[in-house]
């Protein structure tokens, strides 16, 4: 027993386990799943318990990228043409803001507190980096959707590959400067293009592969088919050394404007993404380098604080200047804080083309990594409860039974078993319309046609709450009542939002119990119902869905059965 060595199925285990256990705290403290990964990946790791071998976890290293590879799939497959168009007009200057803010505070601010040039500019171009599993698993965690969530997966992606070219460019022009240049200026920026275009054709070819075999191949052979491919892919990157994490979002792009079957895709990845994330957020936890954050220091503390600046105000200032919501101003920024893989990534590519400029960098990077980890799902969390793309009840009603209460549970079952008893049900009692609220403005009764047009483009419901000056409900806008208008052009020029309003009397408030809303559901065929103050003129507080009263009916069942 004292030559005892664990063996690298024990450490899987070991990283699994611990993480399940972590899961079920995050629910009953409300955190984020991804944040109580990285936790008791830090925990278990050398920086504090010791438990995993450092040997094992580079092991680990092609799941992890798989992993990776996964979620940017994911991302990609959620942009048709069609959707790129409509967000791209508002979301490209948010990103250009953004970027630009934050390279240039983070370059600036470095050399300010005595940074060299070299390292400035290199850490000024990993800064712009968001990492996109932390940030896309949170908001797939939350089932979130709007106007925020939607430009997060856009900014999320321009970002990474901003970062990749930025550094690529940067690593250029530093070798300029220093005249350390192997080849002419000419070649190695061919290089650079040559890498992304490769990385490019080999996510679209990835793309078309699946398209086609998911609509040749049984569904029950998609996932073979998926792993396959992306497998392969990840090998061809990693030998031709372009950067995969262009490819799979190009493959999910390509996937989205090309199969008719994306949504079941996605679905039969997502019984491999869970177990993958889990692994990923564990190692990266163990990754996590207390001493590196301590030594960072003063440039540490100035590169965390100039990021997180010049995210948030690249964001505020570019959609108060484009006059865009509220909820984007204030809270699209603090959901790109999160950074890990690709940041890290490109530091480690820095130490092997030049340790001595390297090095700092990397150290600067894994120091900073262990705060923005942790401090971004929760600031992801607290955005989306913010806007509302979220409801209360997902984010805190998911709690786990107790000990006792599942040994209750247990008795139960045993004597329903024995005495062919029935259990009792759960019920819906403990959950009130306002932790199920979306919130919207709802659609003003003088809007213009292709207002109304816009608002359903943005939108995931059938039926929309049309408001008066008063913000009170006058009724709502049925899908299926507006195709006859769609296809008239000359009477949509005409039309406003109050001449295509139908009159309801199905309103909610915010203390009734989440019973009361699926009583009406049964009644009704809206797949969303407005949820109005109690006091006069009962303004619009937003809607309640159907599918969120399903889930939170689901939910409660569990926890009482």
């Amino acid at each position: 027993m004292a030559d005892f060595h664990l063996h690298i199925t024990g450490t899987l285990g070991l990283l699994l386990g611990a993480c399940l256990a972590a899961g079920v705290f995050a629910d009953v403290l409300h955190l984020p799943k991804v944040t109580a990964y990285l936790l008791v990946g830090l925990l278990v790791g050398p920086s504090l318990l010791d438990w995993v071998p450092q040997e094992h976890l580079e092991h680990f290293d092609p799941m992890l990228k798989l992993a990776m590879a996964v979620v940017l799939f994911n991302l990609g497959s959620e942009f048709t043409f069609t959707k790129f168009r409509r967000i791209a007009g508002h979301c490209l200057v948010l990103s250009a803001a953004e970027i630009s803010a934050t390279f240039g505070l983070v370059l600036v601010g470095l050399m300010l507190f005595g940074c060299g040039g070299s390292m400035a500019l290199l850490l000024a171009c990993l800064a712009v980096a968001t990492a996109p599993a932390t940030t896309i698993l949170v908001l797939k965690e939350f089932r979130s959707e709007g106007p925020v969530t939607e430009s997060t997966g856009f900014l999320v992606a321009i970002n990474n590959f901003a970062c990749i070219v930025l550094f690529e460019f940067g690593f250029l022009a530093i070798q300029l400067t220093q005249g350390r240049l192997e080849t002419s200026l000419g070649m190695q920026v061919g290089n650079v293009l040559m890498n992304i275009a490769g990385s490019i054709a080999l996510g679209v070819l990835g793309g078309v592969v699946v398209s086609f075999g998911c609509g040749l191949l049984n569904i029950k052979r998609w996932l073979v088919l998926l792993v396959a491919t992306a497998t392969f892919l990840l090998g061809v990157n990693e030998s031709l050394q372009v950067p995969y994490m262009l490819t799979f979002f190009v493959m999910g792009v390509t996937v989205a404007n090309t199969s008719d079957s994306k949504s079941k895709i996605r679905d039969e990845l997502d019984h491999l993404s869970g177990l993958l994330a889990v692994l990923f957020f564990a190692v990266h936890g163990t990754e996590l380098d207390l001493n590196a954050f301590f030594a960072a220091g003063t440039l540490g503390a100035v590169y965390v604080i100039f990021r997180i600046v010049g995210k948030y105000a690249g964001v505020y200032i570019a959609a108060r200047l484009t006059h865009q919501s509220l909820e984007v101003r204030h809270w699209l920024g603090s959901c790109l804080f999160a950074q890990a893989g690709a940041a890290i990534a490109l530091s480690t590519i820095a130490v092997a083309r030049s340790p001595e400029l390297g090095k700092p960098v990397q150290d600067i990077i894994l120091g900073s990594v262990v705060l923005f980890e942790i401090i971004g799902p929760l600031f992801i969390r607290k955005s989306l409860l913010e806007t509302g793309e979220v409801p209360l009840a997902q984010a805190i009603n998911h709690a786990p039974r107790s000990p006792l209460e599942q040994v209750r549970s247990v008795g139960d079952r045993f004597r329903s078993a024995v005495w062919g008893t029935a259990t009792p049900n759960g019920s819906m009692s403990g959950v009130s319309v306002n932790k199920l609220v979306r919130k919207t403005k709802g659609i003003h009764q003088s809007a213009r046609f292709d207002d109304v047009i816009d608002h359903i483009e943005h939108s995931h419901d059938n039926t929309y709450p049309v408001v008066d000056d008063k913000m009170s409900v006058v009724g709502v806008i049925r899908y299926p009542l507006l195709s006859d208008v769609m296809f008239d052009l000359s009477a949509s020029q005409l039309v406003r939002a109050e001449d295509l309003v139908s009159e309801t009397n199905v309103v909610l408030y915010p203390d009734d119990p989440a019973s009361r809303a699926f009583e009406l559901f049964q009644a009704e065929t809206d797949d969303c119902i407005p949820v109005v103050t109690n006091a006069a003129p009962h303004e619009l507080m937003g809607v309640v869905r159907r599918s969120d009263i399903v889930h939170a009916l689901i939910t409660q069942r569990r926890k009482k059965k």
